[in-house]
């Protein structure tokens, strides 16, 4: 994963409730089991007013000119809803999103955007809406997003902030401790020898 500190951009306002993962990657659109090859069908049911002949809606958020280079999507309450499937989660990362700033997450997707070096991002909904179409700096390490002289704050957990702004999987993460590990068990060699062949 690529390490998340601060990014900057201009923030596409996607600002519906309960986007589910089916509206963001649906099910036909996911033909591989692989993490690409799965951005031109995202959000396929509202991004093209003819999904079979991709033909855009100009209307969609995504397609517009001042949105098209797009890495921070706003949304609303309940952000990626629906089934857990991670690929909703790789449709976004594929396509340039690195980060969404939602009035609330589904848990599980929440947890997936993490694990694949997404970066979700909760405020209250004043906050959100009072970001669609500026440009916006997020900065992890302080846990802060900015626009112009507005500051809001963030929390985050601790292990998910050290995945993302080390750019760590948690394979990654858990192997960050070996020498820790290394050293216990040199010293619990030496202490119960008897139980090592």
């Amino acid at each position: 994963m690529n390490p998340f500190v601060t990014l900057t951009s201009v923030a596409a306002p996607l600002l519906r409730d309960n986007v589910d993962t089916d509206a963001i990657i649906p099910s036909r659109e996911m033909r591989s089991t692989g993490r690409t090859g799965l951005a031109d069908g995202l959000f396929a049911p509202w991004r093209y007013l003819d999904a079979d002949a991709r033909t855009p809606d100009p209307a969609f958020v995504l397609n517009r000119p001042a949105y098209k280079s797009a890495q921070i999507l706003l949304g609303g309450a309940n952000f990626g809803c629906g089934s857990s499937r991670e690929h909703a989660v790789w449709a976004l990362v594929e396509w340039g999103i690195a980060c969404i700033v939602a009035a609330s997450f589904a848990p599980i997707f929440r947890n997936n955007c993490i694990r694949n070096g997404l970066l979700p991002v909760e405020l209250d909904r004043d906050a959100v809406e009072s970001l669609a179409g500026r440009t916006v700096t997020v900065d992890l390490p302080e846990q802060v997003v900015m626009d112009g002289d507005t500051r809001h704050t963030f929390s985050i957990d601790a292990e998910a902030k050290a995945m993302l702004v080390e750019g760590l999987d948690a394979i990654a993460l858990t192997l960050k401790q070996r020498p820790a590990y290394e050293a216990w068990l040199a010293q619990d060699r030496a202490n119960r020898p008897w139980v090592y062949p």
